[in-house]
């Protein structure tokens, strides 16, 4: 029930009052939870940004910027997409992001703190990211040789359509696909299909994958303007992209097998991202 479902009070009506107090423990409840989430996101976004300190001051402020900003990062910890798995490949990784954040929260479930009304922390034994960027991948192992990271994660710089993709049970691709033509991105999923077919059937096997949905023309020239401009500030070369229709999407993935779930991933933004949960499920 809610507040806008109960009876209107009229003048000497005490209806509301009566009815009221009985949802103020689940909404004090609520309250807390909400609390604790907020206070947990903070202490996770403060720490993985703070691996950048040794990376130089746009890396910090990159890190700061990108992580409280985009939806994705917050939304795949408190949903549990990450889950646990083994190992972990994070495919156009940037400057690390992701590893970052997978450390702070091994650090804050590690100190006992982790929210009880999250899912449980996501958790992994090897984290390997690919990036076509030196400089990216310059910042990514600066933050990595910082103190207290025990995942130890390793960075390649390397094509992503060259990339070779070790056995593993979770592939994370954000925002980058695109920048392949229709074909390798048809060709670098299948290889990604394989790898996760490799990893150990005891284990869910995922890919986790953000696009643009380029069916909603004005969100989608939104996040293409934009990411643009991004790949300019950073200092590269800005490449031609190639979008599909969010429907053009999901039916790749299922022919290669995977079955597929979407999530509306631009809360907060004018953009026309989805988050693509792809599961490696009866496949041998």
């Amino acid at each position: 029930m809610k507040l806008d479902d109960l009876p209107m009070a009229r003048d000497g009506d005490d209806r509301l009052e009566r009815i009221s107090p009985a949802l103020a423990p689940a909404a004090s409840a609520r309250s807390a939870r909400d609390a604790a989430g907020e206070a947990a996101w903070r202490e996770l976004h403060t720490a993985a940004a703070a691996r950048y300190r040794a990376a130089g001051r746009f890396a910090w402020h990159f890190a700061r910027g990108k992580l409280g900003r985009d939806p994705v990062f917050r939304s795949l910890v408190e949903r549990g997409d990450l889950g646990h798995r083994a190992r972990v490949v994070d495919i156009g990784c940037g400057q690390g992001l992701l590893a970052s954040l997978l450390q702070a929260c091994a650090n804050l479930a590690g100190s006992g703190r982790w929210p009880l009304a999250w899912p449980l922390p996501p958790a992994a034994a090897t984290y390997h990211g690919i990036e076509l960027m030196p400089r990216d991948v310059q910042r990514a192992r600066a933050a990595a040789a910082g103190p207290a990271h025990s995942l130890a994660p390793t960075f390649e710089c390397v094509d992503m359509r060259r990339a070779a993709l070790p056995p593993c049970e979770l592939v994370v691709i954000l925002d980058v696909l695109h920048y392949v033509d229709h074909a390798a991105q048809s060709a670098l999923l299948t290889r990604v299909r394989d790898a996760l077919l490799q990893g150990r059937p005891e284990m869910p096997r995922r890919l986790l994958l953000r696009v643009g949905d380029a069916a909603s023309a004005r969100g989608f020239a939104v996040s293409q303007w934009v990411d643009r401009a991004v790949t300019l500030v950073r200092g590269h070369r800005v490449p031609p992209t190639w979008g599909r229709p969010l429907a053009a999407w999901v039916a790749l993935l299922q022919e290669l097998g995977f079955v597929v779930h979407s999530v509306p991933m631009s809360q907060g933004t004018p953009f026309a991202n989805v988050l693509l949960v792809a599961d490696v499920v009866g496949l041998a």
